[in-house]
């Protein structure tokens, strides 16, 4: 039975007059953090797993209790995104597919989806990239194996294009599941306007840049394109700037970043055929700080994952990254991601190391799917439109909905907080960059600390089907 529904706009500065989808305004300062608090120590493992291309309203705009799509007080949309190839505006739709279309989702197709903050440009992009012949679309080339170029797959009942549509728990249920009992964030962002490479730079690292001299972290520049600076298409590691396996070295935390199987982790690397991780979702191996450190053998496979999970041998901080096939990348299937995705936290439940982890599960960018948060300006480099964030635990606020504003900064404030005594990736760390925000101390930015409650009877595991 799904838990009843608190929400964390209740603590501290907001629980006068909070409302059930009450969030922080630009001029607000988050609530106190607990970092500090006793029970906090209990957190000894830090697991992130990322998919990709999925907007929080796709998977959660119908959600009980979250800032969903807006409805009219008779219950209809109070949406309608502007159509020009059909010629009128277009409304949400359940989206039943387990294989979307999705739509661009670079800088430039951020910029036009969230249009100043109208958030009305979801629909016009899509029609703006995918043509080709009649026939298969790219969902049926997933299914079928041919090869084609992509036009418009599975629209809604009115025509419109799936970026429109949205999951409930009838194609998600375990994720609807995680959410029911555990944290749901409702105010999550991408970090960045932009693709899968540079939220993964910032997953690490809270910053994408490109680097003039590959030896000298000062001469770096934010850069949310990233065009052809993959590290697996370098000779030498190109992100100069310092990530966050440079503090927890420094502090003597373990770590390990979990791609699949036969994703190399030296460069040059060509794409095997096997269950390989894309170079845009490892980016750690090209880091100049991972070789300096000699961590590079701490880019594994999963199945390494799994192991250090039964045995208890699990890392401090963990990032869990998917394989070819079960991003969630459409036209790649929701279910095979689902699948993949609670087999990790299964993993991670059953395993002797559950009574101290945490798992924060979220998806690296929009993939060009509606939602109709308008994100925070809090640099000239984000924050990106929202994307799904849960937090799993046995320690989690059972049954809550978490409002603050969050960002992937908020995995590394926690993680900094919790294993690096509070030190920031900065110009006072002891290797400076030429960063401009420190992001983890961004005013805006909420505190997932917020959301444990070390007073509580633990949690217990939540096994389920991963195939339901």
């Amino acid at each position: 039975m799904p838990v009843p529904r608190r929400t964390i706009a209740t603590f501290a500065a907001l629980a006068i007059g909070a409302a059930a989808c009450t969030s922080l305004s630009a001029s607000e300062t988050p609530p106190p953090s607990d970092t500090t608090a006793p029970g906090i120590e209990t957190i000894q493992h830090v697991i992130v797993v990322v998919q990709e291309n999925r907007s929080f309203d796709e998977y959660f705009g119908t959600f009980p209790g979250a800032d969903g799509i807006p409805t009219k007080p008779n219950g209809n949309w109070d949406v309608c995104i502007p159509d020009p190839a059909l010629g009128h505006c277009v409304k949400p739709f359940h989206d039943t597919n387990q294989y979307d279309e999705g739509g661009p989702h670079n800088q430039t197709a951020a910029l036009r989806d969230i249009d100043a903050g109208a958030m009305d440009g979801f629909a016009l992009n899509t029609h703006n990239t995918c043509s080709g012949p009649a026939g298969l679309t790219q969902v049926d080339q997933i299914v079928a194996t041919t090869p084609t170029e992509c036009t418009l797959a599975k629209p809604g009942p009115a025509g419109q294009p799936d970026v429109m549509g949205f999951h409930t728990d009838r194609e998600i249920p375990n994720y609807w599941s995680y959410a029911e009992h555990f944290v749901l964030q409702d105010r999550m962002f991408a970090p960045s306007d932009s693709w899968t490479l540079p939220s993964h730079m910032f997953l690490v690292s809270a910053w994408a840049a490109h680097c003039a001299d590959r030896t000298d972290p000062m001469s770096c520049v934010s850069d949310l394109q990233q065009n052809g600076t993959m590290w697996t298409q370098q000779k030498s590691r190109p992100y100069a700037w310092t990530d966050l396996t440079y503090l927890l070295h420094k502090h003597g935390v373990s770590w390990g970043y979990y791609v699949g199987d036969d994703t190399c982790t030296k460069a040059p690397c060509p794409h095997p055929a096997g269950d390989f991780t894309v170079a845009a979702q490892d980016p750690l191996p090209g880091f100049r700080t991972v070789g300096e450190d000699h961590q590079v053998k701490n880019v594994q496979g999963h199945d390494a994952f799994l192991t250090a999970a039964a045995n208890g041998t699990l890392p401090s901080v963990s990032w869990v990254v998917p394989g070819s096939g079960y991003s969630e990348h459409p036209p790649y299937s929701v279910a095979a991601g689902q699948e993949w995705v609670t087999e990790v936290v299964n993993a991670a439940m059953q395993g002797p190391d559950w009574d101290s982890t945490a798992i924060f599960l979220t998806w690296d960018d929009w993939g060009g799917f509606y939602d109709h948060v308008k994100p925070k300006q809090v640099d000239e480099n984000g924050y990106g439109i929202r994307v799904p964030g849960i937090l799993i635990s046995p320690w989690a606020k059972a049954g809550t909905i978490d409002h603050q504003t969050l960002s992937f900064d908020a995995y590394l404030k926690f993680i900094e907080d919790l294993f690096c005594d509070g030190e920031r990736i900065s110009r006072f760390d002891g290797r400076p960059d030429s960063r401009p925000t420190v992001r983890e101390k961004v005013s805006v930015l909420g505190d997932l600390a917020n959301e444990f409650d070390f007073t509580q009877t633990p949690l217990p595991p939540l096994i389920l089907d991963p195939t339901p």
